[in-house]
């Protein structure tokens, strides 16, 4: 029998697919917490705040997802690109972040189309990286006291990018107005950045550069008392390299009851929700039809949690997709259409990090296969699909026939069925098909949770 998980542990294995969407390495949260608890450590922290600032570590980039479409919309571009590129640059200087704008903004443009795209999205603000970094922070926030974190979490995350000299975003604070969690937060993820990207002496260059600007110089200089440490940054850079590896620091969190992972899953189907102006709500709904089926089939309240679950994490992998290829309106081109093929994929590892969610990964990471072995990402066959599996297949092409899309709008309830009965068989199990259907037809809305 499994031990319970605690938060860490769940909070570790998803911050990956935050990772993914944030355009950075896999594991770079974990990597933040490995740095930041080593400052908690130098300080003397107590423990509480050492279990506050571990959870807002491995949760801060909860909100990322929420402005995608305005980055992409606003740069035109690569949003996970943008993001990436973006963490290496110092944005709060006007000259620097116009120049990073420029050369990312509509790849393959002029000056003049740049310019005019720039003023057309923002209409002449100066505070577009206030916009963006707010619908991120108070994301973030939102999510963290949702799961049921406390104050000084949410705080944490949703004053990560306020800076030292009051020049940050998106609220301006300054110095110890803003709080020490946020504060230890913010330089150590922008640390980990230049450690993993340029190396550690780059880090430590930045830091000297930015520190009384960006961080709080007593901060600076409890990172610097250990930039010598030679097995910590080893270990840093086994991490990086590995990053499966969990690192030894202590789990401050404590193991979590079937409600909380409930909670963290309908954390997560926010999050990926929010990654795309045509999915809001897309995993809730999933969740739900895929939870009618099973009590249609008579399932018992274990098996439909799972399936609950499953639906509501179904899409996670979406998250390193980027919006350049979920909002665009027009025809996939081959290496487009290659890259959303993957996103089952990407479900599955991220699930099967999650020590006791080997089988939601599977099931999870097989919502595109079909019953002749035409799907993807394993191109599975009928008898290798699970009455699990089928279900949540079932459930996600109904909801994405009847949901707007980028290329149309959403079929009335006639017709997505029958596309649905003309696939059943081939595509879908037309039994289950059948089931939503008698659940569906003259129902005129979904309730709000499943």
């Amino acid at each position: 029998m499994h031990a319970s998980l605690t938060f860490g542990e769940i909070l570790s294995a998803l911050s990956h697919a935050l990772d993914i969407t944030e355009g950075q390495p896999r594991g770079h949260a974990v990597r933040t917490a490995y740095l930041a608890l080593r400052v908690a450590e130098e300080l003397k922290l107590s423990d509480t705040s050492k279990r506050d600032l571990y959870k807002a570590s491995l949760l801060k980039d909860a909100g990322c997802s929420s402005n995608a479409v305005r980055v992409y919309k606003v740069f035109a571009a690569d949003d996970l690109l943008t993001k990436r590129d973006v963490k290496l640059v110092n944005w709060s200087n006007p000259l620097e972040s116009l120049r990073f704008a420029l050369e990312h903004m509509m790849p393959g443009a002029n000056i003049f189309q740049k310019i005019l795209h720039a003023l057309r999205e923002t209409r002449g603000s100066v505070r577009v990286m206030d916009e963006v970094t707010q619908a991120r922070c108070t994301k973030g926030a939102m999510i963290a006291r949702y799961i049921g974190f406390t104050e000084a979490v949410a705080q944490a995350i949703e004053y990560l990018d306020e800076h030292w000299d009051g020049r940050g975003s998106p609220y301006k604070l300054k110095g110890e107005q803003i709080p020490l969690l946020a504060r230890i937060l913010c330089m150590c993820q922008t640390m980990e950045v230049f450690a993993s990207t340029f190396g550690v002496d780059a880090a430590y260059e930045m830091l000297h550069q930015r520190s009384g600007r960006w961080f709080d110089p007593e901060l600076a200089r409890v990172a610097c008392s250990f930039q010598n440490d030679r097995p910590f940054w080893a270990l840093h850079a086994e991490l990086l390299h590995n990053p499966d590896m969990q690192p030894p620091v202590p789990d401050f969190t404590r193991q979590t009851l079937p409600t909380d992972i409930d909670r963290v899953c309908e954390a997560f189907a926010m999050i990926v929700d929010a990654k795309s102006s045509f999915t809001a709500e897309h995993s809730r709904r999933v969740a739900h039809y895929s939870v009618q089926i099973a009590r249609a089939l008579g399932w018992s309240d274990e098996r439909v949690n799972f399936i609950y679950r499953a639906g509501l994490l179904h899409d996670i992998g979406k998250l390193g997709v980027s919006n350049a290829i979920l909002e665009k309106p027009g025809k996939l081109t081959d290496k487009e259409y290659d890259v959303i093929r993957a996103h089952p994929r990407y479900t599955y590892e991220i699930l099967r990090r999650v020590r006791t969610f080997g089988w939601l990964a599977e099931v999870a990471g097989a919502h595109h296969e079909r019953l002749d072995g035409r799907g993807y990402w394993q191109g599975r066959t009928a008898a290798q699909l699970t009455p699990e599996m089928r279900i949540l297949a079932v459930a996600d092409v109904y909801d994405a026939l009847s949901a707007d899309r980028p290329y149309r709008p959403a079929l009335p309830q006639e017709k997505v069925f029958e596309i649905m009965e003309r696939d059943s068989g081939a595509a879908l199990d037309g039994e289950l098909v059948q089931i939503l259907q008698s659940t569906q037809m003259g129902t005129s809305a979904v309730p709000a949770a499943a």
